[in-house]
């Protein structure tokens, strides 16, 4: 007979991105211990109900006392309601008070990057740094702040929005309005969009990225990297072009924050060995007083894709802490 109220009380961390919701069981230190699974519908209430579903299948198995949810877009300051979302259905919609009356648990909201930021600082790479910034290098890219262990949100709960410093005036055009966004030279999306003008300017040099060229859409940040590691010059050429942009951006964000760390975070850290060497040389040259100050370091994070559901789970520990939830 199974007994699923035996063990320890624990929260689960709920990942919900754009293209599935990753829900996981964490302990108090970090570590997962159970997990379920559902790709991200389109629609707000099924969104809902896919989370209830993940939540209510982990918590048959568990003594689940909250859960906290890690969202890609703008949490308000009170991290109840969602403002706005991309790639999300929720506008301006009260997120939290909505599943926690369906699932019968506390449920605490944060931007996805902020609570991955949390847990590499409490779990990972960031550890007992006083003030860490990580960013996470994805499709765009998001960006936590940690000021003595605590989440900076901004005045309205929607910063720090790094990924839309403008560093190439006149450059690509960005989903956001602008044009010449980092994440646009500085993203799987930007390395993808990268190696199709280099191949357009240098024909005939790719060995390994022509092969799928017709092929629309084909050439992706992930093919990128592989192409790269197998000697491909033109997929090299446009790590290199990552790498130098990579730099460049963290030395901006090093003159406006001056953290102990950098944390690298997202799909793309995966393929650190190719360009973060690289990065760091740029990083060192384009800073402000480069040669008469402490660097931050540079670091890859630790807790990998697990990182925004740990640390949404490690805040609706701190709910629970604060506002203990009657046993069942």
């Amino acid at each position: 007979m199974v007994f699923p109220w035996i063990g320890p009380m624990v929260t689960v961390g709920v990942d919900v991105g754009g293209t599935s919701v990753r829900a996981g069981v964490v302990d108090k230190y970090g570590e997962v211990l159970d997990t379920a699974r559902a790709p991200t519908p389109g629609d707000e209430r099924a969104l809902e109900d896919t989370i209830v579903t993940v939540v209510s299948e982990l918590a048959a198995r568990h003594r689940v006392r909250a859960a906290g949810l890690a969202v890609a877009g703008f949490v308000a300051n009170d991290r109840r309601s969602v403002m706005f979302a991309p790639h999300l259905a929720w506008r301006h919609a009260p997120v939290a008070d909505r599943i926690a009356e369906r699932v019968g648990v506390p449920v605490v909201l944060e931007h996805d990057a902020n609570a991955a930021a949390l847990a590499e600082y409490r779990f990972g790479a960031a550890r007992g740094c006083r003030v860490a910034v990580l960013v996470a290098i994805g499709t765009g890219i998001g960006a936590g702040l940690l000021l003595d262990g605590k989440v900076f949100r901004g005045a309205n709960g929607v910063a720090p929005e790094l990924g839309h410093l403008r560093l190439v005036p006149d450059g690509r055009p960005c989903s956001c309005g602008k044009a010449g966004c980092w994440e646009r030279y500085c993203s799987g999306t930007a390395l993808a969009a990268t190696a199709i003008e280099l191949m357009g300017r240098h024909p005939g040099q790719s060995t390994v990225l022509a092969r799928v060229a017709g092929d629309e859409g084909s050439i992706t940040g992930r093919r990128v990297a592989g192409a790269a590691r197998d000697g491909d010059v033109v997929a090299q050429r446009a790590m290199a072009e990552l790498a130098r942009w990579l730099g460049e951006g963290l030395s901006m964000v090093a003159d406006i924050y001056d953290p102990e760390v950098i944390v690298i975070a997202g799909g793309v850290s995966q393929s650190a060995p190719l360009f973060l060497d690289d990065a760091r040389e740029h990083y060192r040259s384009m800073i402000t007083g480069a040669g008469y100050r402490p660097l931050a370091r540079i670091r890859t994070a630790q807790l990998g894709d697990d990182a925004g559901l740990v640390g949404a789970a490690s805040l609706a520990r701190d709910v629970v802490a604060v506002r203990p939830h009657p046993s069942r």
